[in-house]
This record gives structure tokens, sequence and C-alpha cells, in this order.
């Protein structure tokens, strides 16, 4: 099958630029003001729109066990839901269970995501155990597409591993080329201070985000930098929330050290004010890390535009509120953490970013699509439009108007984080390796014709 996208306006990470595009199969063919389309192709207009690279999701959990649940969309209803947002790869989060090899944990992870997924995946590791032959382990995820690690210094006696684990994975990563992700939360600490408050009766949901401070956030990167600066390697810190952490950030890659970050909208569009709404309605916004005070927003945005962050993520891990966030309805310790997302990452970065003024056109290209591909070890398969990438395209409609809403998002959870938000700007049609997949409003994609992306190792060499 042959597509030829013309009379748009191509926007990459570098330029912008009129142009029609040719796609052949699954990838990119052809480039320029002047490619025609042969006989029998399929012809789309993309007059008045803006032709993007597919978004790349980089953190996300589907169908992910916490706190006695699941999150409640798998990898069918999730990509399906990003497919309409304009997002068409995703790198999920494997677990690997104390005591077991993560061998395991990759199979686990695939059978879900196989014969599921709509949109093409990719597979982070998350390291609870490093005993034994742990650090083989490394290795033989990395030959197996796996090129990245998550680390928790939060959650004791669940996620959590100790500096010398975090260590001795940084170490590895100078000889497997891997990427370390590290949360970055002193969880010790905030375990002392959640302790505290549940003794005094502090159980509503505001009190998820004061009993996490942003200092604890900002000493956890702190030391997960140090940790990967003695190791001599890189290191990626997962949803920065605070401009505390952000400082710390800042600070690592004015000395010229490889530290990269990703922010999510939650932390761009909403504030500690959404986890104080009356009633239980607060449980709605709790995640990890938490929402902060509304004076941090400004100071994200700016990290974005400044390039001390590089990435949005969502962090996609939904829990319906009526019969799974209220499991906490008496103690915010157990409302189940996450928030749903994977759908409306694009239309919220593209409305307050760059309709705002706030980041221009090219850096949304590359903060949402082709830094994540260049950092998880995608590019240029992913994340461009060029000869030789995957087709992986989105017809962006700049003057689209549309209201976000758990009536009519795609996401499998009772509830949005961004209930009511007016958008201008959305995904008129998604192609996905050379198929269109959503096209004004209707899926046409399918379960299970997703793919399985074998990232590249890329030994800390990302712009």
């Amino acid at each position: 099958m042959s597509i030829l996208i013309k009379n748009g306006t191509v926007v990459t990470a570098k330029e912008t630029k009129r142009a029609n595009v040719f796609i052949e199969g699954e990838r990119i063919t052809a480039v320029g003001p002047a490619v025609s389309a042969p006989a029998g192709a399929t012809v789309i207009d993309a007059t008045g729109t803006y032709v993007i690279p597919g978004g790349i999701d980089a953190h996300t959990h589907l169908d992910m066990p916490f706190g006695g649940t699941m999150s409640s969309d798998d990898f069918e209803t999730g990509t399906r839901a990003a497919a309409f947002g304009g997002t068409t790869s995703i790198v999920d989060f494997a677990i690997q269970a104390r005591g077991t090899k993560m061998r395991e944990a990759l199979d686990v992870w695939m059978a879900k995501a196989q014969g599921r997924a709509t949109i093409d995946y990719g597979l982070h590791m998350i390291v609870t155990d490093l005993a034994g032959a742990g650090l083989e382990d490394m290795d033989e995820m990395v030959r197996e597409g796996v090129a990245s690690f998550k680390l928790f210094m939060a959650y004791p006696n669940v996620l959590m591993v100790d500096d010398g684990t975090i260590f001795k994975a940084l170490s590895q990563t100078a000889k497997n080329g891997a990427l370390i992700c590290m949360h970055a939360e002193n969880g010790s600490v905030i375990d002392v201070i959640v302790a505290r408050a549940v003794a005094e009766g502090k159980k509503a949901p505001i009190y998820h985000a004061l009993t996490r401070p942003p200092r604890a956030e900002a000493e956890a990167v702190h030391r997960a930098i140090a940790m990967a600066e003695i190791a001599g390697v890189p290191v990626y810190i997962v949803h920065l929330s605070s401009e505390d952490a952000l400082n710390e950030v800042r600070e690592a890659r004015d000395r010229g050290l490889p530290a990269f970050a990703e922010t999510c909208p939650q932390y761009l569009l909403l504030s500690i004010d959404d986890l104080a709404r009356p009633g239980f309605e607060g449980a709605k916004y709790v995640f990890t890390p938490p929402l902060r005070p509304k004076e941090h927003q400004p100071k994200l945005w700016d990290g974005l535009k400044t390039d001390n962050l590089q990435v949005v993520s969502t962090d996609h891990c939904p829990f319906c509120f009526e019969d799974q966030k209220i499991l906490g309805k008496d103690d915010f310790t157990k409302i189940p953490n996450g928030g749903p997302g994977i759908e409306n990452r694009l239309h919220l970065i593209y409305h307050h970013g760059v309709n705002a003024g706030k980041i221009s056109l090219n850096r949304f290209v590359e903060i949402t699509s082709t830094t994540p591909a260049r950092i998880f070890g995608m590019y240029p398969r992913k994340g461009e439009i060029a000869p030789g990438s995957d087709a992986d395209i989105v017809i962006w409609d700049p003057e689209a108007v549309h209201t976000l809403s758990a009536k009519t998002h795609h996401m499998r959870v009772d509830y949005s984080m961004f209930e009511g938000f007016e958008i201008k700007g959305n995904a008129r049609t998604v192609i996905s390796r050379g198929e269109v997949i959503v096209d004004k409003g209707q899926f046409f994609g399918k379960s299970g014709r997703g793919q399985y992306i074998k990232r590249a190792a890329r030994g800390g060499a990302w712009k």
C-alpha cells in the first residue's frame, strides 16, 4: 500500500516546511515539495494542517498491578486511546518480582502486549533485585532490546532498592550501554512523614501531597545524579514534578553532566489545589510524585523551553474512581497511585504550550516524539519524518476545537484529570507504519497490529 500526503506543512524537531510525504509499505520513502503519487496510491490532502511525527509516550503503565488492583487500561484499550490522541509508540514497564529473573518479567509483559497492542511498543525493565545473576540479566535484557531500566528510591519494602543496588545498576550500564531511569523520592523519609500523618488522623487525599514534600524529591534527584556521576554514566529522572528537583537537574547539566529528565502534563497544568477538592474528589489526583503548588508550573515550562527538561511523557496509570480509587476512602495511603492521560498528552502540550507561546511548534515535536526516540534507542526509525523512517505520522489540525471529558475520551477509566479543558488542536489522521488507524474520529486499527520495538542501547550518545 502507498500513501501520498500532500499540501501539508511538515514539522520536525529541526524545521518547518511545505512538503509532500510519500509512504510505501511501512516506511517513508520521499519527502519534498515535488513528490507525487504513482497510479493507485491513496492521496490524503493535508491542506491547512501540520504533518508531524507520531507521538512517543516513553512512560506508561498498562495492565499493571498496584495496591491490590490493576490499572484499568490494558494494552488494547490503552494503545487505542493513545492513537486517538496522536501517539503511535509507547514504552511501558515490565516489573521484576523480587527473587525472580528479569526474563520472567519480560515474558509476562510481552504476553500482555502481544495480540492486544494497536500501536508499536517497547519495554523498560523495573529492577527490584540484583542478587545472584542480576547484572548478567541486565545484559541479556539489552540484547532483547530492553535498553533501559527503572529503579525506585521510593516505596520501601515494595519497589525501593538501596543505593548500593542503584550504583551497581548504573555501573553495569557503563558496560552494556543501557540507560537507568530513576523514580527519585526519598522513600525512607517519606514513610516516616506518612506514618506521623496517619497517626494524627490526617487521612484525606490532600495528605498524599503534604507527606511527600518537594525537598524529598530534590534530595533523591541530587543523590541519583551523584551516583551516576561517580559511575560515569547518564541518568534519566522520570516524572519530575517540582522546581526543587528541576534545579538539581539544571545544576548537573550546567556542569556538563548527561542528566536527563521528563515531566508530565499533570505537573504542568494541575496543582495541589486539585487534591484539596471537596469530599473524596481529590483521590482522582493521587499519583506519585504528587501535585505541587501552582508556582512550580511556570518553572517546569521554562525547563522545557531551555532543555533542562527534555521529554513530556504521561505516566499513564489509570484507576477507576468508583471501584478502585475508593479503596482509599478512609486512608490516603490505600488510594491506588496513578492517573489517566495517555490520550491527551499532545492535546495539552500543543494547546497550553504552542498556542500559549510557551514553546515553539518544533519544540513541541521534539519533546513529544523526537527526543524520546533518541534517548530510548528508537531514532531515526521513530520520531522523524524522513526517508527510511517508519511511517508513523500525525496530520494535526491546529484549528480543531474540542473539550476534554470522560464522556468522550477513549481511555477505560470513569473520569478525566482534565475534565472540561477547552483545547484547540487535534489529531485528524493518525498513521502507524503506513496504516491509517485513526481518521476524523473513527478508529480503523485492530488489536494486535502493534509490534515490539527492539530498542538500541545508546551508551550515552544522546543529544
